[in-house]
């Protein structure tokens, strides 16, 4: 298990981490800009080539007792891991993080005057040109702890548009994030402007005070988002017909989703044999990927490896990636990729099924929904013995599969238990044709699954085919095929 000793202040470097050059705040002037300069500001003045931006992270726990303590609330300590996971993931150079003990929201300052000082402190004993506040802050806020500070102030919600900014790829992954940071940015124009107070001349020479610099930039930022949404849709229906394409070969759509840095891309490699991007680091993979992965029985399915969940992800990204979440909601089975060796497994399990839920996926749907504990490999003996006890408990659809994607464990279970339950819902053929009949072979590729293929000594082919359950009586009306029992059916 991970966890972080409690302690005041926990000084910390990541100056052997690749540096890079901060970009100034967004511009509005309708050019596209790279993913970086339009998230969330990081301030360029405190990032010169080779020397990291330094900042402070600070975790605010507010402090509840009775029956709020659950199962699905995190540890002060495992949110310190997170927060400084999420700074270290764009290469700041985290000099210092605390933990802020709250027993209320302060409205103008979200802490309290003597934590503010207390912080102040750590900000200028360590020459932090930045500050992060894993909560979410409103602008007046952010505005009144950069004032007592002296240095620029984020929360969560912006420091997750920056790694998202900084890993979109795609063109779809630039635009969603864009949209999402224009619709967080137009929110604080009155924070993070300082000509705002300038206004336009009106039509003609005695015309009246005109229209004001933020009325000016509020109308950019909409015109520019407008734009985006139409951009999007375009997408969404490029991906519609992408989907559709893929159910006319028609193999199954299996999709990984899990919470961030639980090992989603590592499996994803281990069963594709692909080279996703994968390492110890939060939203290392952004963008989808989708790749042909050939089952224990010889079935092909198409795995997707999505962007990793997180709490409190900000709204703003979930409606943003909408379009890359149907990739999900259209799956014929989703894998829930769980890291079993974490403190927070169940918390982080929760804020996954949350996620789900908003998609209008039903958690407790095992019937398309499988468990994967990823990382056993982590586990002490009485940590996986517990686990194993654990996993036995579960009957049916409900039981886990415990595997590490790292090691290989568990893989043909895994394997298996998709078989199988892709299995349920598709139909086996046996169907015959003349050796002449090659548009009927030709037909019967691009429309089933060809689970087997013999020749007779006669000349004629043997096949078995899956499809599912609406096409298996056009293939008998046709052919004349016969129903076999599913491979793998229970």
């Amino acid at each position: 298990m991970r966890s972080r000793p409690s302690c005041p202040a926990i000084p910390c470097s990541s100056s052997s981490r690749t540096r890079r050059r901060r970009r100034p705040d967004l511009e509005l002037k309708g050019s596209r800009r790279s993913p970086a300069g339009r998230t969330a500001g990081l301030p360029a003045e405190h990032a010169t080539e080779g020397d990291a931006t330094r900042v402070v992270v600070i975790v605010p726990h507010h402090a509840r007792r009775g029956a709020e303590e659950d199962a699905t609330r995190r540890t002060p300590e495992a949110r310190l891991d997170e927060a400084v996971g999420l700074a270290l993931a764009i290469d700041l150079d985290v000099v210092a993080a605390l933990t802020v003990s709250l027993s209320q929201v302060r409205p103008a300052t979200y802490l309290g005057t003597g934590k503010v000082e207390e912080v102040g402190e750590q900000v200028s004993a360590n020459e932090a040109g930045l500050v992060f506040v894993d909560a979410p802050l409103s602008p007046v806020q952010q505005r009144n702890l950069e004032k007592a500070w002296s240095a620029k102030v984020i929360d969560r919600t912006a420091l997750i548009l920056e790694i998202f900014g900084q890993r979109a790829r795609t063109k779809e992954g630039v635009l969603q994030v864009e949209l999402a940071h224009l619709n967080y940015q137009r929110s604080r124009l009155v924070r993070s402007w300082t000509h705002l107070e300038r206004q336009r001349g009106g039509f003609g020479f005695l015309g009246g005070p005109g229209e004001t610099q933020i009325e000016a930039d509020r109308r950019l930022i909409g015109e520019r988002i407008v734009k985006i949404e139409r951009e999007l849709e375009q997408v969404k229906r490029t991906r519609a017909l992408h989907r559709a394409s893929r159910k006319k070969v028609p193999y199954p759509i299996v999709a990984l989703v899990g919470y961030t840095n639980a090992g989603k891309s590592t499996l994803f490699n281990r069963l594709t044999r692909a080279e996703v991007r994968a390492q110890d680091l939060l939203f290392a993979t952004l963008d989808p990927t989708l790749r042909a992965v050939q089952l224990s029985g010889g079935e092909r399915v198409i795995l997707s490896d999505t962007v990793g969940f997180i709490s409190d992800l900000p709204t703003q990204l979930v409606a943003a990636f909408r379009a890359t979440l149907e990739e999900v909601i259209e799956a014929d089975l989703i894998l829930h990729v769980r890291d079993v060796s974490h403190e927070d497994a169940e918390a982080q399990a929760h804020d996954v099924e949350q996620v789900l839920s908003d998609l209008d996926i039903d958690p407790a749907d095992h019937h398309r929904l499988i468990e994967v504990w990823n990382k056993i490999d982590q586990l002490d003996e009485d940590g996986r013995t517990r686990l194993f006890n654990t996993v036995s408990r579960r009957e049916g659809e409900a039981r886990p599969i415990p595997v590490s994607a790292l090691t290989g464990e568990g893989m043909d279970t895994l394997l298996a238990t998709i078989s199988t339950r892709l299995g349920r819902d598709r139909v086996m053929l046996s169907v015959e044709l003349e050796a002449p009949d090659g548009e009927g072979l030709s037909w019967l590729y691009r429309h089933s699954e060809v689970m087997d293929r013999r020749e007779g000594e006669d000349g004629r082919l043997h096949l078995v085919v899956r499809v599912p359950e609406d096409r298996a009586e056009h293939i008998e009306r046709r052919f004349g095929a016969r129903r076999m029992k599913a491979r793998g059916a229970a």
